[in-house]
């Protein structure tokens, strides 16, 4: 199974050794012209800084064939500013990027890196997962459509930390942080699924 991972800025090297100890093949999307062989069988948006991101797809030229591979449904793992690229909809009406995932979202929800925390969570058909959150953005809403896989508990409330729309699994915690694969691995059968359909 072959993997991109786009690896223009953020922590794209932790996703990467967590897919590759599962037995997938990586390669780095810097450029476009890797992606010259065709769409991966999969995509990872890692976290970041999701403005710097945008701008960079923009300027790199891989905004437009990245969009028509996820528009056709090429199957993507998106982690906290990963997520922020694919909503919708942003809560403060800044510019949308690839706008997939029909989500709204706040971004720094959590503060800045003081706010960051560990907790553990169910994710549905996986069981109790580790979640790092780092500057993390919140999803706010969800479409009907879209499969809340994880939630945590929060002063505030219950919040979405985890969605799945067709083939997008987007998440708002950085799973690639900690030693457990279950997320990936969860990935990449999803792939499988997608494939097999």
């Amino acid at each position: 199974m072959r993997i991109g991972i786009l690896s223009v800025q953020g922590a794209f090297l932790e996703h990467e050794a967590m897919l590759k100890s599962l037995g997938a093949q990586c390669f780095q999307i810097r450029q476009r012209k890797d992606l010259a062989d065709g769409p991966p069988d999969g995509l990872v948006l890692p976290g970041g800084e999701s403005t710097v991101m945008h701008k960079l797809l923009l300027e790199l030229e891989l905004y437009e064939p990245l969009k028509e591979m996820l528009e056709n449904g090429l199957p993507v793992l998106a982690t906290c500013a990963g997520l922020i690229l694919l909503a919708r909809k942003k809560e403060d009406g800044g510019p949308v990027c690839f706008g997939t995932l029909p989500v709204t979202v706040r971004r720094n929800a959590y503060g800045r890196q003081l706010g960051s925390f560990r907790t553990e969570g169910d994710f549905k058909g996986i069981g109790p997962v580790p979640m790092t959150f780092i500057r993390a953005p919140l999803i706010l809403r969800a479409s009907p459509e879209t499969e809340i896989l994880a939630a945590i508990q929060r002063p505030e409330g219950e919040q979405i930390a985890a969605v799945r729309f067709g083939s997008q699994l987007a998440m708002s915690f950085h799973p690639e942080l900690t030693d457990n694969p279950a997320v990936h691995a969860f990935f990449l059968d999803m792939i499988k699924k997608y494939q097999n359909r």
